[in-house]
């Protein structure tokens, strides 16, 4: 089911996918230095948007190694793929219905992501890896909140932009869905 857009993967769509996952990382390499916050969770929710989730997928996971290469691999690379895959597919179905959705609802969804993210990677590794979840989760509520306060202004800021550019260059017809056909 997820995976039933995935013969629309074109040249084009490919080139797409890498340019944006070097954007991605670009981006988070740039805000390194302020704990938490980087674009990436927004230019992946927008992103999956337009694209669906197995291309959102594919760009969470290549946007996760290529940045890695930079800052670090380590156990917390799988954990991070499957946070952002997450928020990519759940982006891609919120997608679909999100000129119903009122407007300001949506920079709210991208904070509950940041909140997210950091709750799946405090699952994976203090509860899973050092079965201490509550002291874990509680220490990284502080970066949890950056991420999602990120989140929220790279929203705002990125949302009729990057949308606009997507949606003209992606997908000529917005109506279509084509992501979703």
């Amino acid at each position: 089911m997820i995976f039933t857009n995935m013969n629309k993967l074109t040249v084009k769509r490919i080139t797409i996918i890498a340019l944006l996952a070097a954007i991605l990382t670009v981006g988070r390499i740039a805000f390194s230095m302020i704990p938490n916050v980087q674009p990436n969770t927004t230019i992946l929710i927008l992103a999956s948007f337009v694209l669906g989730p197995a291309q959102g997928l594919l760009l969470a996971i290549l946007s996760t190694i290529t940045t890695n290469l930079f800052l670090g691999h380590g156990l917390w690379t799988f954990g991070q793929m499957f946070a952002w895959g997450l928020i990519a597919v759940m982006s891609a179905y919120l997608g679909k219905y999100r000129h119903k959705i009122p407007w300001l609802l949506l920079p709210i969804y991208a904070g509950f992501c940041g909140f997210l993210f950091g709750f799946i990677m405090s699952v994976l590794f203090g509860g899973i890896i050092m079965q201490k979840f509550w002291p874990y989760y509680l220490a990284s509520l502080p970066f949890d909140l950056n991420h999602a306060i990120g989140n929220v202004v790279f929203f705002i800021v990125l949302y009729k932009p990057l949308l606009y550019v997507m949606e003209n260059y992606i997908n000529k017809d917005v109506s279509q869905k084509a992501a979703f056909e």
